[in-house]
């Protein structure tokens, strides 16, 4: 089974085991074996739990739809009982978890094996994932570049074949954006569409969600159906869809009116590679009978970036204080990385006006996606500008923090924007740079219709599929 292992996604290896082919136990070990074959090359997995896992599997796991399928948890705010949660930061290496958050034990619950967590940056902050806590995390395609973030650490597992599927979260692009980098499909869902409990109602206001990057479309959608729905006081929840996400991957999904965006509406261009993948996506989506338009909205004004940074510092500052307190430890700059720091300052230093300002700037930019998806089914953008970069390019420990905010801007210009909306985007691997590195494309839809997404994505993975298509390492 190990030298097969990786040959299949996780709906198919939940099939395997329904069948008897193979036991969940052979399937754990064939992960670890590749997990100790390639993590020391690409520093994925930073907590293995592989004893904790066997005990699962030896007291006997749920009979769910992912029964024996191996897994593993971002680690950022993803709580899983008698773990630490560090959230990539040195901080909260003493965060030992009392009870798993609704998403773990969903995922618990559906017999997923769950054997370790996975790299992200301090905060999970950043387009990139090279804490200061755990060192980088490496880009299976060419170890010398990132591999995006905040979920970099996934992104790699999944496509160095640890896992098919992984968990992840989205507050700017975090699923997104690895989902480029390495090469696979990223969905982030609609707002609430997955449950933030027991400890949160939401993350960073309603920008954040969790779900998976994944190597095939139903694995996403099969995963979405598992964890998709409120938890117990929930503040709001997205609406229930028609019918489960894993019967829309394959459906028809009709012809569509696509908006095609290669540019922001400031006219910033993008890398040439970047353009060649959008531009084939394009002919992709006429080729399959769809309505292809170029568009140039402007879903954002000038005060957007200053909301954006007055809601995450916010929560930054919040999450840093509960710690200290709970613990009983000392907060100092030190101690954490240098932006992470300055923007927990600046959350200590906005005050509730200007907060509930930020959050209602946020609401006019999803008043102004929506108004665009009145006349269009979906959006196609680049998911990043450029192609991955190489490790160091950002930097959250620096003496010159001015130089990242320009560049943090420009990697998120196209995703924050439906993070602030709560529209469900996903990235698709369409394309492959002639130095070998990947190139997402995003496709975005109308709040709540991840249906049409999943419909679209499979019709793109039937018509030039890259499941097959893996890394040399």
């Amino acid at each position: 089974m190990d030298s097969e292992y990786e040959q299949f996604d996780a709906v198919a290896l939940a099939a395997q085991v329904a069948r008897g082919d193979v036991s969940p136990a052979e399937l754990l070990d064939a992960a670890l074996e590749r997990l100790d074959e390639v993590n020391p090359a690409i520093n994925a997995v930073t907590q293995d739990h592989r004893e904790l896992a066997r005990r699962f599997v030896t007291d006997g796991l749920p009979r769910g739809p992912m029964h024996g399928v191996p897994f593993l948890i971002k680690d950022l705010y993803a709580t899983i009982t008698g773990t630490v949660t560090s959230n990539g930061s040195r901080f909260f290496d003493d965060n030992v978890a009392d009870h798993d958050t609704e998403m773990v034990g969903r995922y618990r619950r559906a017999g997923l094996v769950l054997f370790g967590k996975t790299n992200t940056p301090e905060f999970g902050l950043t387009v990139t994932t090279e804490p200061r806590a755990f060192g980088a995390a490496r880009n299976p395609w060419n170890v010398a570049f990132s591999t995006g973030g905040s979920s970099g650490g996934s992104a790699a597992a999944v496509a160095a074949g640890i896992v098919p599927v992984a968990h992840a979260s989205d507050g700017g692009g975090s699923i997104r954006i690895p989902a480029s980098c390495c090469g696979l499909f990223g969905l982030k869902p609609t707002r609430a569409r997955n449950p933030a409990g027991p400890d949160r109602g939401d993350g960073w206001s309603g920008m954040s969600t969790e779900h998976v990057v994944s190597r095939s479309v139903r694995d996403s959608a099969a995963l979405l159906d598992i964890t998709r729905g409120p938890d117990i006081g929930a503040p709001y929840y997205a609406a229930h869809p028609r019918r489960s996400f894993l019967d829309e991957v394959g459906a028809e999904p009709g012809r569509l009116r696509i908006g095609v965006m290669d540019a922001t509406a400031d006219g910033v261009p993008v890398h040439p590679e970047v353009a060649q993948a959008l531009r084939a996506a394009a002919a992709l989506a006429e080729n399959a009978g769809h309505a292809v338009e170029e568009v140039a909205p402007r879903f954002a004004d000038e005060s957007y970036g200053e909301a954006f940074r007055t809601i995450i510092g916010g929560n930054v500052a919040m999450t840093m204080h509960k710690h200290a307190a709970r613990m009983r430890k000392p907060l100092a700059a030190e101690g954490f990385e240098t932006i992470t720091w300055l923007l927990a300052t600046l959350g200590q230093q906005k005050s509730a006006m200007e907060y509930a300002t930020a959050v209602q700037t946020m609401q006019r930019v999803g008043r102004s996606v929506g108004a665009f998806f009145t006349e269009f089914d979906v959006l196609m953008t680049p998911t990043m500008p450029d192609p991955p970069v190489p490790l160091g390019h950002f930097r959250m420990t620096t003496d010159d923090p001015g130089a990242e905010g320009p560049k943090l801007a420009r990697a998120t210009m196209f995703t924050s924007v439906f993070n602030a909306s709560g529209n469900p985007a996903a990235s698709l691997p369409l394309h492959w740079t002639a130095d070998g590195l990947p190139v997402g494309v995003q496709i975005v839809g109308r709040y709540g219709d991840e249906a049409t997404l999943f419909r679209l994505a499979a019709q793109f993975e039937a018509a030039q599929p890259w499941f097959r298509r893996r890394p040399a390492l």
